[in-house]
């Protein structure tokens, strides 16, 4: 999607500018702590998430909603799926693992339930990777959602998902990759959500709801223990009035409470050093949305938080318009303020920091038209309070930070012109700096590339039963910092572009069985993400690098999905 960049050594979600923290995974409205699965040091991870027990996704990126917050960058809002309507084993065999489902309906009920075993290591046996695996990751997941009609109109959601992550790898000395250093990580996660909603009567509507997520990390370092934990509750309620056919209002609140603790040996006193904190956050939020007439609408809202931790409160306006001139195509502004807590890492050194903030102003114009859509939109987003190291002490904090990010983004899919096929195209153009962290001077952050494209291609072939896709990504080159280069040079060398090519193709031979077959990277490009330095030099004085690469050239996935149902019709492929 336009505003979003492929960052292959983290695999998370960097939108205009932001890093992978500043995007915020929301089930059901209900906040979500930790959606990333960990991963070893520039290896991409992975979702927490199943896809299959979500019915929509809404990903913002940017000038969202009051409701959302403790996002500086964007939302990702994932639907759980309603009441099921028939029961249905679903068993999966993957080139990684293997997975089964089962959802069981009742009259007014449905409970569904799936766990899912992933371990890497045969195929990392079969295709090399340029990491020292000791032990390879092993995950084992399991996901569950309950589903029960409450009167007439009410329905109440459970969802919940357990995980549990293992590796263990080795880390090279770049001065000297002879010497070696193990690195161990134990990973346990669990999240659960449970909402309710009910219609009150013609003119108002409730909901609410309450989550709970707990991350633990065991981790070791040359054999010291390294461990964090985090828990979180997250309790929301929301009304909803119909004034009028004109006037519709949103108003509610939420806790979001926030607990954390690292622990490390010290060699140097032979103890166990502690940190910890607790941040407790009470908000208050409200919308109304006014319909002036058929071509006009406006939305005013604003958020109100109070963080207990560092006694800060705040109010953030957010507005947006939305204005049609015509039958068809449709201009839209939107602006407002958005703030996030601190990352854990910078809060155990220095819990009195303030939240991070950003300035949001977007403009939009989309045509939606026989299964068309044409998007172009072009925004600004000012970045205040953020992280500073003093002095470039990174135990002495402030929120000194600032920068900028503004760009373009163009946006074009069809899916009625060539029958059976659908394809997207999209390309964004993003500049932008900051003056944080290390930083000793604005500059333009190693995460960022200025110009991003990709293009997307589905055609189902109905005779075969067959869907081949494929997508083809650019990004154009990332800055690094050199450091046998003076200062006034920090971030100015660039790495190559990023360029990948991928195909995927699924199969039904029989109504209830799907092949998938996907294959990343076919041309075998050697991409470049960055060069990491050591931190002191060499004889000559000169501080050797590493690029950091891909773990493999490509990557192959092959499963087969078994559906067993009392409904035995399928009509297209699923969108995998």
């Amino acid at each position: 999607m336009p505003g979003t960049q492929k960052v292959g050594e983290s695999g998370r979600l960097f939108v205009r500018g932001g890093d992978g923290s500043e995007t915020r995974t929301f089930i059901d409205g209900m906040l979500v702590l930790d959606a990333y699965s960990p991963s070893a040091p520039n290896t991409p991870s992975r979702g927490r998430f199943l896809p299959f027990m979500f019915k929509g996704t809404s990903f913002s990126t940017g000038g969202y909603s009051a409701e959302y917050g403790q996002a500086l960058s964007s939302a990702l809002v994932l639907n759980s799926k309603d009441i099921a309507e028939m029961n249905q084993t679903d068993i999966g065999i993957l080139s990684v693992g293997a997975d089964v489902a089962h959802t069981q309906v009742w009259d007014r009920a449905s409970l569904t339930g799936k766990v899912q075993y992933t371990n890497v290591h045969p195929y990392f046996e079969l295709v090399n990777q340029k990491v020292d695996w000791k032990k390879p990751p092993v995950s084992l997941e399991s996901s569950a959602a309950y589903r029960q009609k409450v009167g007439k109109e009410g329905l109440f959601k459970f969802f919940g998902n357990f995980n549990n992550t293992t590796f263990s790898m080795y880390n090279h000395s770049i001065l000297d990759p002879s010497i070696k250093i193990k690195y161990d990580l134990d990973n346990t996660y669990g999240y659960g959500n449970a909402t309710f909603q009910q219609p009150l009567n013609s003119n108002w509507f409730l909901r609410t709801g309450v989550s709970y997520s707990f991350n633990s990390n065991a981790a070791a370092f040359d054999e010291k223990p390294l461990n964090e934990t985090e828990r979180g509750i997250h309790a929301k309620a929301v009304v909803e009035h119909s004034v009028s056919d004109q006037l519709e209002l949103r108003f509610g609140g939420e806790l979001i409470d926030r607990n954390y603790s690292a622990s490390r040996y010290n060699e140097l006193t032979d103890a166990t050093e502690s940190l910890t904190f607790s941040e407790p956050l009470a908000v208050a939020f409200a919308e109304a949305e006014f319909y002036a007439s058929n071509h006009f609408v406006a939305k005013l809202g604003g958020r109100f938080e109070n963080n207990y931790l560092n006694q800060q409160a705040s109010v953030d306006p957010r507005i947006s318009l939305a204005y049609k001139p015509g039958k068809v195509g449709q201009f839209s502004l939107a602006l407002g303020t958005f703030r996030q807590s601190s990352q854990n890492q910078y809060l155990r050194i220095n819990n009195q920091l303030q939240e991070e903030k950003a300035d949001h102003l977007i403009l939009n114009y989309q045509i939606l038209k026989d299964r068309k859509t044409f998007r172009i939109e072009t925004y600004y987003k000012k970045y205040d309070q953020l992280v500073k190291y003093k002095d470039g002490n990174p135990f002495q904090l402030l929120n000194d930070g600032y920068g900028n990010a503004k760009g373009i983004e163009l946006f074009w899919r069809d899916n009625e012109t060539i029958k059976n096929v659908d394809y997207w195209v999209s390309y964004s153009y993003l500049d932008t700096k900051r003056n944080y962290l290390n930083f000793p001077t604005s500059a333009i952050p190693s995460f960022a590339s200025t110009h991003n494209f990709s293009f997307v291609y589905k055609h189902f072939i109905t005779a075969m039963k067959t869907q081949v896709g494929f997508t083809y990504s650019y990004s154009s080159g990332r800055t690094y910092f050199n450091p046998n280069k003076s200062m006034d040079e920090f971030n100015k060398d660039k790495t190559a572009s990023y360029q990948d090519l991928s195909a995927n193709i699924s199969y039904l031979p029989k109504s209830n069985l799907i092949l998938y077959l996907s294959c990343t990277n076919l041309l075998g490009r050697d991409n470049i993400f960055g060069y990491q330095y050591s931190t002191v030099p060499d004889t000559n004085g000169v501080y050797p690098s590493q690029p950091i690469r891909q773990t493999a050239p490509r990557f192959i996935f092959l499963g087969v999905f078994i559906t067993l149902s009392k409904n035995k019709s399928v009509n297209q492929l699923p969108n995998l």
